[in-house]
């Protein structure tokens, strides 16, 4: 069975780039053999801008987080959002694993140069 990783990030703010950053971060995920678990696509089905409907969101994710074996943390900064995912996360005892930019080239870089050889 594969882990499951939840995928914690920025997603406020920028809505539109987080949203393309966490794609390359589910991309790292799914090929390093980990099933991603990624609330940010709610926010493709509700509004980010509108706190009761960014708060559905926040519930539900949190609600996924109960089933993860991980949490990994793709960001130097650390929102209000990620605090509170970081803060459950620590409350259920689910290991976290920061991903450095640098790591997550290296997975990428090399699927991009294999598909183009």
């Amino acid at each position: 069975m594969l882990k499951k990783v939840y995928i914690c990030a920025p997603l406020g703010g920028d809505i539109e780039r987080n949203i393309e950053n966490v794609k390359r971060y589910t991309r790292y995920a799914l090929l390093c053999g980990t099933a991603p678990v990624v609330p940010h696509y709610y926010a493709l089905s509700l509004d980010d801008n509108n706190e009761t409907e960014r708060e559905i969101g926040m519930t539900a994710g949190l609600a996924m987080l109960w089933f993860c074996d991980e949490m990994w943390i793709f960001s130097e900064e650390i929102t209000k959002g990620m605090e509170s995912e970081l803060r459950f996360c620590r409350n259920l005892y689910i290991p976290m694993k920061k991903i450095s930019e640098k790591a997550l080239k290296k997975v990428l870089e090399v699927d991009y140069d294999e598909k183009n050889s």
